[in-house]
């Protein structure tokens, strides 16, 4: 048997390569994933141990109490203490807006505890002064020796930029600063969640005792393994199409050891006449099966370990804190036994179907799924039982927004479409072959498609999976993107909004905001100053529509009603804030009068008040220009955008605010997650592709006589060609239409499940031309799968198809 063994695989190598494909394919994309993974973690987890690593102990708290009781300690007693969180506040530089918002860390005085890898300048020596992140500056502009203002109101401060230092992505900030300027933030947005302590223990549990003390290496080691969990979680929905990339192997590799079996049925006969018992002969096959496993599985690993290099090095060109490229043992192991076993699974069942045929039998072709045979019974009535069942599942799911529930039953569901294939599949395809204008090169090709309904079911369900769930995917991310940006529309619905503080603007800003490149109109707004206790707050008059309103919004409030943003509201004195939640009303003084209003509160339209016009002329009859609005072109690049508006309102005294930045970094995170996907869903689809190939291939090779007799018959070669594309464009047209079909129905449910329940009267959108899209490539890639084997076909004379046996 090592003989016919040997024998088999050097005579049919070329036969096996498709399936050797799409084993490596899989293989490789689990290596390159692990590549990508450890790259990742290596590249977030080092040097988070940076701050602390000149303590011994790290004090854990949540308090601004212990914070300061810690900090005032360690001054006392000349214990370094170092604290670790940050503020976000916004960056201004001689009243320009640098950012709207940065993260702001504490900078040591104490040389034990500055941590950072200085770059350029020194680091700072008193209160006042600041460190830059080099690479949040390529993005903000800040330079050393800059003076820039940090925050807004009474708690800026003004520093200068003494250094610039590198430091890591886990830990890192935009700029450092000392402790004497960082806890000017305590009471907006200034969060410490520890402090690197250098002193003993108990001094520490005697400054703060409800806190949580820690050696400074336990602490660090949670930190790595916070991190590495969060990367892990996208290493694992990178694996759940690594699945599917696999599942469509098996099922490529299925139909490929089916077909060779079928076509060596004759062979594995002769062998049974002279001897070879059935178990002989199945672990020949066996044997056959696992050598190709090993083959293409350590093929896929060296792809793999080339690709995931490869994507390591240009991912390290844009992010430099991506770790180096290595590869991981146990993904490679992984990957490795992976690809062997899923080929030896594979070739089970047809290895048992070919060994358990009488030698006699052997002779006949298969004939597929007969429905009138017990399996054929059986078959269908388990798919009966699995679509009855999955599609109860689904109701359920949409009736209790079950996500447990959809699952079970979109894999129910689907199973029943696969079972039902032998069937439904080639019922399909003879319809397709009776649209009008099929002529004798179309009937030909949907009899040669549907002569085996088996393996035409295995070949469409391959590039079935694929069409499906990129439909599905698809649609949910356009309905789920529809939603969020009416979401988006309710949470900001000003793209850019600049307002004036104490003196009014001047009428040209509006024609010079208009003007700014990716503003496609701007309007400005009368109002005037209010004080409200001791504290000025901008009215702006709004009538209807202002024209640059995102949504169905209407910011115009009822007369004698004013909408106070969120932010304004948290800093108004104690007594003026417990009023406006409380009861809802606020006075102000305008000029000396004062008028009690009601109150609305809301968000996205800057630090200003907005009442009607009529309110408006009764408090200020005669108001001045003190804000403009502007809505921004989609696809204009938010940081240019807020660069030139910032200017704008840097030199007029005003402030810059509006939701362009955050709605365009949403819409950033949904194209990357829609292009990752169809780049992932792309894998699955090519190896369906390859096993369309395949199949064509091989019944190249098995309907050679066929194909010789209808050339001797008068079929031309440019004929026999058609018909072997018509025979690759049904199969592949078929799959689209069906998966695109199941897709939908899919994603419908998926919408309503997991998005409805979150965002009401959350809609389903049909991204249609990319559904089109998704299907015609599916269905011109059979077309294009079938070249080579329609070439091979052709080129064989009728003479020598003839003389094959």
């Amino acid at each position: 048997m090592r003989t016919v063994l040997v024998a088999s695989m050097s005579h049919h190598t070329r036969r096996y390569v498709a399936a050797s494909v799409a084993v490596a394919i899989g293989v490789a994309f689990i290596v390159a994933v692990g590549m990508l993974t450890g790259a990742t973690r290596s590249g977030l987890t080092a040097d988070v141990g940076a701050p602390v690593r000149g303590v011994d102990h790290v004090v854990t708290t949540s308090t601004t109490a212990d914070v300061t009781s810690l900090v005032e300690a360690a001054a006392d007693s000349g214990v370094p203490a170092l604290t670790l969180g940050h503020a976000m506040e916004p960056v201004t530089r001689d009243g320009v807006q640098l950012a709207a918002t940065a993260d702001v860390a504490e900078a040591s005085l104490d040389p034990r505890l500055q941590w950072q890898q200085l770059e350029d300048g020194r680091f700072p020596t008193a209160a006042g002064e600041a460190l830059a992140d080099v690479n949040r500056a390529k993005s903000n502009g800040v330079r050393l020796g800059d003076v820039v203002r940090v925050g807004t109101g009474d708690t800026a401060v003004d520093l200068e930029v003494v250094g610039m230092v590198d430091s890591p992505a886990a830990m890192g900030a935009a700029l450092y600063v000392p402790w004497a300027d960082l806890r000017r933030f305590e009471d907006t947005t200034l969060w410490v969640h520890a402090v690197a302590w250098g002193g003993s223990a108990g001094q520490a549990r005697t400054a703060a005792p409800d806190a949580t003390v820690e050696p400074a290496a336990d602490w660090v080691a949670a930190r790595q393994a916070e991190i590495s969990r969060g990367v892990d979680v996208i290493a694992v929905m990178a694996l759940l199409f690594v699945a599917i990339a696999l599942f469509v192997g098996v099922l490529v590799i299925t139909n490929t050891f089916s077909i060779l079996f079928a076509q060596r049925m004759r062979d594995f006969a002769l062998l049974r006449c002279v001897g070879v018992t059935r178990r002989q002969l199945r672990r020949a096959i066996r044997l056959e099966a696992l050598a190709l496993g090993l083959v293409a599985a350590a093929a896929g690993v060296v792809l793999g370990a080339l690709a995931g290099a490869g994507l390591v090095a240009l991912v390290r060109r844009w992010f430099a804190d991506m770790g180096p490229a290595a590869l991981d043992p146990a993904w490679t192991a992984t990957a490795f036994a992976v690809g062997t076993l899923v080929t030896l699974g594979a070739a089970w069942l047809p290895t048992r179907t070919a060994t358990r045929v009488a030698p006699l039998a052997a002779l006949r072709p298969d004939t597929g799924v007969d429905v009138r045979s017990a399996a054929g019974r059986w078959r269908l009535g388990l798919a009966t039982l699995c679509l009855t069942g999955g599609s109860a599942l689904l109701a359920v799911a949409v009736a209790d927004s079950s996500l447990p529930a959809m699952l079970a039953g979109g894999v129910g569901s689907f199973v029943g479409v696969l079972l039902v294939g032998p069937v439904l599949v080639p019922w399909l395809i003879r319809l397709a072959g009776r649209l009008p204008g099929a002529g004798p090169v179309r009937r030909l090709a949907t009899g040669n498609a549907v002569r085996n309904p088996r393996r035409t079911a295995t070949t469409a369900a391959s590039l079935l999976v694929g069409v499906t769930l990129t439909t599905a995917i698809l649609t949910g991310l356009a309905s789920s993107r529809t939603a969020i940006d009416r979401d988006m529309d309710e949470s900001y619905p000003l793209d850019a909004t600049i307002t004036a503080v104490d003196a009014p603007l001047e009428a040209s800003l509006v024609d010079r905001v208009a003007g700014t490149a990716g503003v496609t109109d701007a309007r400005g707004l009368d109002g005037t100053v209010a004080k409200v206790g001791r504290v000025p707050l901008p009215m702006l008059g709004v009538g209807g529509d202002t024209g640059v309103v995102r949504g169905p919004a209407d910011l115009a409030p009822a007369d004698g009603v004013v909408r106070l943003p969120y932010a304004v509201v948290e800093e108004l004195p104690t007594r003026l804030a417990d009023r406006v939640w409380e009861d809802a009303e606020l006075t102000v003084v305008v000029a000396g009068r004062e008028r009690t209003l009601r109150v609305e509160t809301g968000d996205g339209w800057g630090r200003a008040g907005l009442v009607s016009l009529p309110t408006l002329a009764a408090l200020d009859p005669d108001p001045r220009p003190m804000a403009v609005w502007a809505r921004a072109k989609d696809g204009t690049d938010a940081e240019d955008l807020s660069g030139d508006l910032a200017a704008l309102a840097g030199a007029a005294g005003a402030d810059l605010d509006g939701g362009f930045g955050n709605r365009s970094w949403v819409d950033l995170q949904v194209d990357i997650l829609t292009g990752a996907v169809v780049g992932l869903m792309a894998v699955a689809i090519v190896i369906a592709l390859v096993g369309i190939a395949n199949t064509l291939g091989l019944s190249v090779l098995e309907r050679a006589r066929e194909n010789a007799l209808l050339r001797a018959m008068g079929l031309t070669r440019q004929q026999l060609r058609r018909a072997m594309a018509a025979e690759g464009l049904l199969l592949s047209s078929v799959a689209a239409v069906l998966g695109t079909a199941i897709g939908l129905v899919f994603a419908w449910v998926g919408v309503q499940v997991m998005v409805a329940g979150v965002v009401d009267g959350a809609g389903f959108t049909v991204p249609v031309w990319q559904v089109l899209a998704v299907a015609a490539v599916a269905g011109l890639a059979g077309l294009a799968a079938c070249v080579v084997p329609a070439r091979r076909a052709a080129l064989v004379t009728p003479a020598a198809g003839l003389a094959l046996d």
